[in-house]
């Protein structure tokens, strides 16, 4: 039985459960929920971010596909062939093209032409039987001037030699082999004797 001086406790402790049970359910403070407009604009600036990636992705793919550049040749495709002795330097024009990226290797004149200014690495083979007078040497040249020789001289049985340099060259600038005076080369189906060059870096 409630005395008449507990009355107003009893009274003030049921106002408290009534207010407890009718406030309302738990919501997020202020700025923490879904905020639509600042959706949206985080949304559009995903996408315009995505459509730029994708851009200079594009722009520099097209941009390094004219600085790709790579070729390996040899002097036959299959058949044998025997090349000198010539009494001058005579320039190999190596047909039977492997690689060609870019197309900066002409093997109808067995000339490779420099598409942009950067650093090339230049690679090549040699192969002959050995005789007494005569040996197997290629040089490699670039624009006219000598730069390095591949040599072997033997008297019998067979005979390689290769060289291989890296040139800094400017747009339009050619590199080719000749080979050496009197001697001798061979090419097989085996591709024996080959030319190869790359692009290593543009600048």
């Amino acid at each position: 039985m409630v005395t008449p001086k507990a009355l107003p406790i009893v009274k003030h402790r049921a106002k408290l459960e009534k207010e407890h049970v009718e406030a309302p359910a738990h919501t997020n403070p202020p700025n923490m929920g879904q905020n639509p407009q600042h959706t949206t604009t985080c949304t559009h600036t995903l996408v315009h971010t995505h459509y730029d990636i994708n851009n200079i992705g594009t722009m520099t793919r097209r941009l390094n596909k004219d600085r790709v550049v790579a070729f390996s040749a040899s002097l036959v495709a299959t058949e044998t062939r025997h090349f000198g002795p010539f009494s001058a330097l005579y320039t190999l024009a190596f047909r039977h093209v492997i690689t060609n990226i870019g197309n900066a290797y002409n093997p109808n004149t067995g000339v490779f032409t420099a598409p942009v200014k950067g650093a090339y690495h230049f690679e090549f083979y040699i192969y002959g039987h050995g005789h007494a007078s005569h040996g197997s040497g290629a040089m490699l040249f670039k624009n006219g001037h000598h730069i390095v020789i591949a040599y072997e001289h033997q008297p019998s049985h067979t005979s390689s030699s290769s060289n291989g340099v890296t040139l800094i060259l400017e747009v339009g600038d050619v590199v080719y082999v000749r080979q050496w005076p009197n001697t001798k080369l061979i090419d097989t189906g085996s591709h024996h004797t080959t030319f190869s060059g790359h692009l290593l870096f543009t600048m």
